[in-house]
């Protein structure tokens, strides 16, 4: 029995180190067939190029390198909005182009400090960008967030929270001064996005009535209104 199990088993044990070498020589042929000469970080300010590299296996090889698990690792870190990886043939160099995040909210949330992006991610810092620090409750940032999605799903950049108080929340949108509180549905933020492209020259608008964007000088100056379809 013991000779019919030796018999049994050397033929199984050849296979298995003659695969495990040819895995190895296949390994050791792509790497220097096709090595990562080198990686170049494009679009990034606060996500560092020495980050980018420790997402790379050692030894990393163009032919096996597994670009979605790479992208998905370089956008865990909280400045990263996307990633792409694109891999050069010819020189070796992986390029990863980042799409960062940018901090819209300098928040104290009932004495922690708390920074968001415009996508309500919380970011580590405020990279360098001057905002107002303000006080907000559970409520009011709630609010925020929820205008700060609508606002991204419809292509309008929220450039900063300013205030908050009793009218409601004082922001920066496209560069315009903007006021909003409670419901902002998707049908004023088209209207704010019309009504910035016909009327560039005017300063403010006001997103607080249901299902309309009301322009005036300044909070309180109303000059016209713009009903929308909710």
């Amino acid at each position: 029995m013991a000779l019919l199990l030796r018999k049994f088993l050397r033929p199984v044990a050849i296979s298995g180190a003659v695969a495990l070498l040819t895995a190895f020589a296949a390994l050791i042929v792509s790497y220097l067939l096709f090595p990562v000469t080198g990686v170049e970080v494009k679009g990034a300010r606060m996500f560092p190029e020495s980050e980018a590299w420790e997402a790379f296996p050692e030894h990393a090889s163009l032919l096996l390198l597994n670009v979605d698990a790479l992208e998905r690792r370089i956008e865990s870190n909280p400045w990263v909005k996307g990633a792409e990886v694109l891999k050069d043939w010819e020189s070796g160099i992986v390029s990863v182009e980042v799409e960062e995040r940018r901090p819209v909210l300098d928040g104290d949330l009932g004495g922690r400090r708390i920074m968001l992006s415009a996508d309500g991610t919380e970011l580590p810092g405020l990279g360098g960008v001057g905002l107002k620090r303000i006080a907000i409750d559970e409520v009011q940032l709630e609010e925020i967030l929820r205008v700060g999605e609508v606002l991204d799903e419809n292509g309008v950049t929220l450039d900063s929270v300013d205030g908050v108080d009793a009218k409601g929340v004082e922001a920066t949108v496209e560069g315009y001064h903007v006021l909003f509180a409670g419901y902002v549905g998707d049908g004023q933020v088209r209207a704010l996005e019309g009504l910035i492209e016909e009327h560039p020259e005017t300063p403010y608008f006001d997103l607080r009535s249901p299902e309309r964007v009301v322009t005036g000088a300044e909070p309180g100056e109303e000059s016209g209104a713009e009903k929308t379809g909710g």
